[in-house]
């Protein structure tokens, strides 16, 4: 029974194969974005201390980004691992690899937990809040940190659930959590009068639910890939594997938590709590574009790992260009969307009419570039899919390390303003978007190869 759901990922057509897989991984990742994007809309309504309180909560983005990117490291870099050893027939390695990453969670939900909870405050100082927004910043990442090794369970082990094709599944331990989320904010935000803590123990309250809920499955009979307590045990070649492949995801994720500290000071530097604010909205709006298209790629991700284990080369380059079709569609209607409706957008953060305005003109600059986005993402995906960790490390560090942090912080410098900063965003979209579909075509015959191309045996 096992074996012949594994299967499908080899068998079945790959359009239908790719919508049942892929909706329901974009609908967990919307949900998910729920999280904190839900926060954000509640916390920028608080009678008269909204704006301040959202800037606040704003500010500790690049903590909350920091705890799902070890996530990533060891979800996202086991999973792939699992797909192609499942693709392989090697099941008992598979499980291993879960195992491993399991371990890996824990450990660093302890030092993650203990490291930031103990350098809060002069963290968050450095991450740009003011004398203004300390203090609700502090509340609020000061009770989410508890909750560090829900968010890290919930997140990383959910993948070795979409690895096995259940994406239905993984969807619905996310949609629980969200939903409990989305009802306990108010409630505990306006009702209870918690402001933004009651913020942060709702979402820690709901991913808690949500790691219990994947916990379970993947110890029940209907997983494929089961958690066994003699694979828990860490070991350092499986480990380094994860390590190897998790670290591309880990530095995409991460270095998100850098770029909000340089757009962060730099507004602060150039402007005032008025432009973080702007800041924070847009981050907001572009994990409403980039979350869903995360969720096309990792839905389809287990179709080539899977096949390019089992060495089936043809349906892994069929996969990757419907995916590459798919995620070009969507950046490129979002483009359009933030440049016809801005104002709408930014109402759904907040009633401040000045930061409305503000944001409004600022959109369509900062988010200039985002319908070369696909490209990046449809390919970066591939790489990853296909265990190809040096070239994942290269394209994750390249749009944000490479580019984006040095042109925000030479930008604003070289023109004396601020919007120099919000320049930097599509800049950095288009040179890496363009960087990396040349790098993908250059490698398509080892990628993607034909059946003349193809490695025997």
């Amino acid at each position: 029974m096992e074996e012949r759901e594994s299967n499908v990922l080899g068998t079945a057509p790959i359009g239908r194969l790719m919508l049942k897989l892929a909706v329901p991984a974009v609908a967990a990742q919307f949900i998910n974005m729920l999280y904190n994007i839900v926060d954000r809309m509640y916390i920028g309504h608080i009678p008269e201390v909204g704006d301040l309180a959202l800037t606040g909560v704003g500010v500790t983005f690049p903590i909350i980004t920091l705890v799902s990117a070890f996530a990533a490291f060891a979800g996202q870099g086991g999973a792939p691992l699992a797909a192609i050893q499942l693709g392989a027939g090697k099941k008992d390695q598979a499980e291993r690899i879960l195992g491993n990453s399991l371990a890996l969670l824990l450990m660093t939900a302890a030092v993650l937990t203990v490291g930031f909870s103990a350098f809060k405050e002069p963290i968050l100082r450095a991450f740009g809040a003011s004398d203004a927004t300390i203090g609700y910043a502090s509340s609020y990442i000061g009770i989410y940190l508890l909750g560090t090794v829900f968010v890290q369970l919930a997140l990383g082990l959910n993948t070795f659930i979409s690895a096995q094709g259940k994406a239905m599944t993984a969807m619905l331990s996310v949609l629980i959590g969200a939903v409990l989320n989305i009802v306990l904010d108010p409630i505990f935000i306006f009702v209870f009068q918690w402001g933004v803590r009651g913020a942060a123990l709702a979402t820690i309250l709901s991913q808690a639910v949500s790691a219990c809920w994947v916990l379970a499955f993947l110890c029940c009979p209907h997983s494929i890939l089961r958690i066994r307590r003699a694979y828990v045990r860490p070991d350092p070649r499986v480990m380094g594997k994860i390590a190897g492949l998790g670290v591309a995801p880990f530095i995409m994720q991460s270095t998100e938590s850098l770029v909000t500290v340089v757009l962060n000071t730099g507004m602060q530097t150039y402007g005032n709590d008025l432009y973080v604010g702007s800041i924070t909205i847009m981050q907001s709006i572009m994990q409403m574009i980039v979350m869903p298209t995360q969720g096309i790629t990792q839905g389809v991700q287990p179709i080539m790992s899977y096949n390019y284990g089992a060495k089936n080369y043809r349906r892994v380059r069929q996969t990757f260009k419907r995916l590459l079709a798919v995620t070009m569609t969507v950046t490129c209607s979002a483009f359009v969307m933030v440049a016809l409706i801005p104002g709408v957008l930014a109402r759904i953060f907040t009633p401040e009419q000045e930061l409305i305005q503000l944001v409004s003109r600022v959109m369509p600059l900062f988010f200039g570039g985002i319908w070369a986005f696909g490209a990046q993402m449809a390919c970066q995906s591939t790489f990853m899919a296909l265990g190809q960790a040096r070239t994942s490390l290269f394209l994750a560090l390249l749009r944000k390390v490479i580019l984006l942090v040095p042109l925000a912080l030479i930008l604003p410098r070289v023109t004396g303003s601020v919007m120099g900063i919000y320049a930097a965003e599509p800049i950095a979209d288009i040179l890496a978007s363009a960087t990396t579909l040349t790098l993908f075509l250059s490698q398509r015959k080892k990628l993607l190869p034909t059946e003349k191309d193809a490695p025997k045996g």
